[in-house]
């Protein structure tokens, strides 16, 4: 059986706790998208980590995790990530890298900086990971496969036609300095030989797992609203963050994925620019920012403090939709036990009009979000095991926003260990 988790919302929900739990049941899981670019925070008995392009189900000695052909792979990233959790004490891995995967080239990742020091205040808030001239490479034809190392006779050609290309850039757009194509052999070989161990054909080895009736969990990263077709475009990701990717990004058949576990938070939070309608400012937002998530909440990847939000209703809705949510993973409820009351933003106010359908980026850059008040429960709920424990304003928060998004709530996180979860 093949499941998903992702995020409904600007990504940062909690998928990383998710997926780690939901890991214990599987025997394998993929990453399907994305980079280094974001980051999956895990507690757990080894301790506390933030994972960027390993599966959060690294964890377990019975799982074997697999970066799909749909990520953009930095090999140094990766080989430095699998030993710092082994340098914590975690068993090695079982790691297995696609054929097909991607790479994210050094000067990716400097285009990324030059480009969004060249557009100064009209930046994109990028990570400066390399994601998006990574994906514009792959997209353009131009980019580097992982079965591309082992063909030296196509890298001496190749290195010659990149440079050519990427040096009138470094010379006249961005006036730095420029690559060899000695240079960049050398890195392709120590990339070749980083990565040999791992390199298969995973997507014939998802297809026989699925055969034996395993259990494989699709791992994304970021949200719906980061993705690049039905997110808040041009302020999005480069790849899509959708479950449905994740059978491209994995190389499955379509037909296999059964269950999508969306998470979304019980308040908003966002890293990035880009509008954000039920965003709140000053001490409001210092509060919730310092009591969220485990230690605050700082980008996984950036440290940079999020932008804080009210829980959004007419975005976490259209997440899920897009999404193919089976169940709703609700997170970070124990958050909001300070709170006398607790606002919820029901509906979007655009140019007089009251909406509950999430509209585009020109019209979303207008729109004034819609409160509605909920009393809050005023107590710690860390520890709670049962649904029927939970303070009756606890419940009546969860029941509301339910309704209001049309998906069912089946998990609630009240913590952030792995045992910190209540199923309903």
């Amino acid at each position: 059986m093949v499941k998903a988790v992702v995020g409904a919302n600007w990504g940062d929900e909690g998928k990383g706790k998710i997926t780690d739990m939901m890991a214990a049941d599987a025997d394998i899981i993929v990453r399907f998208q994305g980079g280094a670019n974001a980051g999956h925070t895990i507690v757990n008995n080894y301790g506390k980590f933030a994972l960027h392009t390993l599966p959060s189900g690294v964890f377990y000695n019975h799982t074997t995790s697999i970066i799909g052909n749909g990520v953009a792979l930095n090999i140094p990233v990766l080989i430095k990530e699998i030993k710092s959790i082994e340098e914590k004490g975690v068993p090695a891995p079982h790691i297995l890298v696609s054929d097909r995967a991607q790479i994210v080239m050094p000067y990716h990742i400097l285009f990324d900086q030059y480009e969004e020091e060249r557009l100064g205040k009209a930046s994109f808030g990028s990570t400066k990971s390399g994601i998006a001239p990574f994906y514009s490479d792959k997209y353009a034809k131009i980019g580097y496969q992982v079965q591309e190392l082992f063909d030296e006779d196509l890298l001496k050609e190749k290195v010659v036609r990149t440079c050519d290309q990427k040096n009138v850039l470094l010379e006249h757009l961005y006036h730095k300095p420029l690559l060899t194509p000695e240079e960049l052999l050398n890195t392709l070989h120590e990339y070749r030989d980083m990565i040999a161990p791992y390199v298969c054909d995973t997507s014939a080895y998802l297809w026989n797992a699925i055969k034996e009736n395993k259990t494989i969990l699709l791992e994304g990263q970021l949200g719906t609203l980061k993705d690049p077709d039905h997110g808040i475009y041009p302020m999005v990701t480069s790849s899509s963050t959708l479950a449905p990717y994740g059978c491209i990004g994995a190389g499955i058949p379509a037909q296999e994925l059964k269950q999508v576990v969306t998470v979304c938070k019980a308040y908003s939070s966002a890293v990035g620019a880009g509008a954000f309608v039920s965003e709140i400012f000053g001490d409001e937002a210092d509060e919730l920012r310092r009591r969220g998530g485990d230690g605050g909440e700082f980008g996984a990847t950036t440290g940079r403090p999020r932008r804080m939000g009210w829980f959004d209703c007419v975005a976490s809705k259209y997440g899920c939709r897009m999404q193919g949510t089976t169940d709703v993973a609700f997170t970070v409820v124990d958050v909001l036990g300070y709170l006398d009351e607790i606002p919820v933003c029901v509906g979007y106010e655009i140019d007089g009009e009251v909406t509950t359908d999430f509209p585009v980026t020109s019209k979303l850059e207008k729109a004034k979000p819609v409160l509605k008040t909920l009393p809050g429960w005023k107590s710690d709920i860390r520890g709670i095991k049962k649904y029927e424990d939970l303070p009756e304003n606890c419940r009546k928060y969860i029941e509301f926003i339910e309704k209001e998004i049309g998906f069912p709530i089946t998990m609630v996180s009240n913590g952030p260990g792995r045992e910190d979860i209540i199923y309903r």
